[in-house]
């Protein structure tokens, strides 16, 4: 197998760290939703994660064995050693805006070089010295006075100038979840913000011309991502998460945070209205103590207060950045919070606007277990992993090298882990 046609997603996640592992199988062509189908998916690994609060590191080696235990798993699974990867990052710590900077076109027709020197001169903002850049996204150019240029180069003209969105993060909280990957022996090839990464999983061509919000509720955080004409317009890291519909419940019914994540699971609800109001479910205090009967409307009374205090918070970031009219296209729910039931119903209603739950969108031989929403983000970092790659094209002839007996076993271990 040839080293450099290996492309790997990890997202070191505050429930959960998932590996994934694929494999691109042309030189000519880069991999996207809508061209999904030069990247074939060979590995998997998830395990629970220790060690992150809100999307931040709190406790490195808890991160680290976490981390090692599912890249192991894919590892195996895949049947090939795993040197790098893309990992994604999200946090309270993520702050994004938008910028612009112009230059004066040297030659008479506009090259790479000008491209690069009007993203310098947009992204040549202050900047506090405990903050970097992680990502610099074109939203679009204009040249002289023509508006909405996705891509100058050969065009002519005298002026250049170019909009952007930034996206920056706290260094010191971006190194700690660097060195805990990289204290597994696996080299972080890039960082990418995770809402970035969902949405390119997820959301459509079509979708992100419109002008949809993506909201991908995971277990730290909720993040947002933006996009109008095809450009990302906003990116924010809400720090609540399933998590604090987890606490919620534990705390309500006085359950440990293992049976509450189990209730929250198999009879959870946000829509007290929808469940049965007579219904009880038998639940488990902490040990020794006897099992009692809640009632199911219980539940989601505890659910719903919730699910209306995040949608209120996404509500009041629309308001505050006027974003109101760039979201013709609706709202995207992703992520494993999306799944509690009755969210994209009173996301609707409270938001007033389009809401769907969005699925990956399949490539690369998925499973059905993989077509999950708690998927988004690690499907997209893998998508995200083979941009600017180069790929060998002898490839194909080593496929069939792989450790089919690895493979095989990590197959089985996965299907048993998701049904029991």
């Amino acid at each position: 197998m040839k080293e450099k046609n290996i492309v790997v997603g990890l997202d070191v996640g505050t429930t959960k760290v998932c590996t994934i592992v694929g494999i691109q199988n042309s030189s000519n062509t880069q991999t996207t939703i809508s061209n999904p189908c030069e990247l074939e998916i060979i590995g998997i690994g998830t395990h629970p994660s220790h060690g992150l609060k809100k999307g931040s590191v709190v406790n490195i080696d808890k991160t680290v064995r976490s981390i090692q235990n599912s890249l192991e798993e894919a590892r195996l699974m895949a049947g090939v050693d795993i040197h790098s990867a893309t990992i994604g990052i999200a946090g309270s710590h993520i702050y994004s805006f938008n910028s612009s900077g112009v230059v004066a076109v040297k030659g008479n027709e506009i090259s790479e070089d000008d491209v690069e020197r009007v993203l310098e001169a947009a992204k040549a903002v202050v900047m506090p010295s405990d903050r970097e850049i992680i990502h610099v996204i074109a939203q679009e150019y204009k040249v002289d006075n023509t508006t909405g240029i996705k891509n100058p180069i050969g065009m002519c003209g005298t002026r250049l100038e170019a909009h952007v969105h930034i996206v920056t993060g706290s260094i010191s909280l971006i190194q700690n979840l660097v060195k805990c990957v990289e204290h597994t022996g696996v080299k972080v090839e890039n960082v990418t913000l995770q809402p970035i990464a969902s949405s390119e999983s997820v959301l459509s061509p079509e979708e992100r011309e419109m002008g949809t919000l993506l909201v991908d509720i995971g277990g730290g955080t909720t993040d947002l991502a933006l996009w109008k004409d095809g450009a990302l317009v906003h990116t924010q890291v809400i720090p609540v998460g399933g998590n604090h519909f987890t606490n919620d419940l534990a705390v309500a019914l006085k359950v440990p945070h293992a049976e509450a994540e189990r209730i929250k699971i198999n009879h959870g609800s946000v829509l007290p209205e929808q469940v049965n109001q007579s219904a009880h479910i038998t639940v488990q205090g902490i040990s020794g103590t006897k099992p009692r009967e809640v009632q199911l409307n219980t539940v989601a009374n505890v659910l719903g207060a919730r699910a209306e205090e995040l949608f209120d918070l996404i509500k009041n970031i629309i308001k505050e950045k006027n974003l109101g009219e760039d979201i013709s296209g609706g709202v995207v729910l992703t992520g494993g919070g999306a799944m509690i039931k009755g969210m994209p119903e009173i996301g609707e209603y409270l938001l007033d606007r389009p809401l769907k739950i969005g699925y990956p969108i399949a490539f690369g031989g998925m499973t059905n277990i993989m077509q999950n929403p708690k998927f988004s983000t690690v499907l997209g970092l893998l998508l995200e992993a083979t941009k600017g790659k180069e790929v060998d094209a002898e490839v194909e002839e080593d496929i069939n090298q792989i450790d089919i007996v690895g493979k095989l076993s990590g197959s089985i271990k996965s299907v048993f882990r998701e049904i029991f």
